[in-house]
């Protein structure tokens, strides 16, 4: 689960998550990035994953962005300091947004990346992920979601309940979001759900394709 985010001696802020999850969210990412293409980041935060992502796909050109300016401030020292030559310098996307100015990116997306959002964020920001990433990306394009979920079948892990708990306190807006929710969400934008790989610390990677038809989750 995210964690409080500290500060680097320059504009680098470092969230302590990203080296516990960043590997497992890898192996996810080999198995369903394509080997070419463009691949943009909605909600990048520090910067760390996209860089870290960016160098173990150096064929792949990886666009950032985040609405927060200290975010966008973050992800370019951590671009710099990189020293990699397939990151974009970020963009404020919003993701609830009507349209995502894309800037100049050379092409349409090949996958969308969002980590770590929904559940810190309005439900507005969901629908306008889904809306925007099934008008964005090409047939049989993956958009990649991680982060806690609750499943009707299954018990909710009492980390991620009292996880909810401390969420809605700060803001009543957010919360741990219902797998089943999202799911609709993304079929309503021609999202389908391929998948769901179990990850640690009780969060969920969900692959989902545009344009593919998905039965509700299992």
């Amino acid at each position: 689960m995210p964690e409080g985010t500290g500060r680097c001696r320059d504009d680098r802020a470092h969230a302590p998550a990203s080296e516990r999850n960043r590997t497992p969210i890898l192996d996810v990412l080999r198995e369903i990035l394509p080997e070419r293409g463009s691949v943009l980041e909605i909600a990048s935060g520090s910067g760390e994953h996209v860089c870290f992502f960016a160098r173990e796909f150096p064929n792949l050109i990886f666009q950032p962005s985040d609405p927060d300016e200290s975010a966008r401030r973050s992800i370019s020292s951590w671009i710099s300091s990189s020293g990699l030559d397939n990151v974009r310098p970020p963009l404020p996307i919003r993701a609830d947004d009507a349209c995502w100015d894309l800037g100049d990116l050379p092409d349409q997306p090949a996958a969308i990346l969002n980590i770590n959002m929904i559940h810190i964020s309005p439900w507005k920001a969901c629908l306008g992920l889904m809306r925007s990433a099934g008008l964005l990306l090409p047939a049989g394009a993956a958009l990649y979601l991680y982060g806690p979920y609750r499943r009707q079948d299954r018990p909710t892990a009492a980390s991620n309940e009292e996880f909810d708990r401390g969420l809605r306190a700060r803001n009543p807006a957010w919360g741990v979001r219902d797998l089943e929710a999202v799911v609709d969400c993304g079929r309503e934008h021609a999202l389908g759900l391929e998948r769901i790989v179990e990850m640690p610390a009780n969060n969920l990677s969900l692959i989902f394709r545009a344009g593919l038809v998905s039965a509700h989750p299992g």
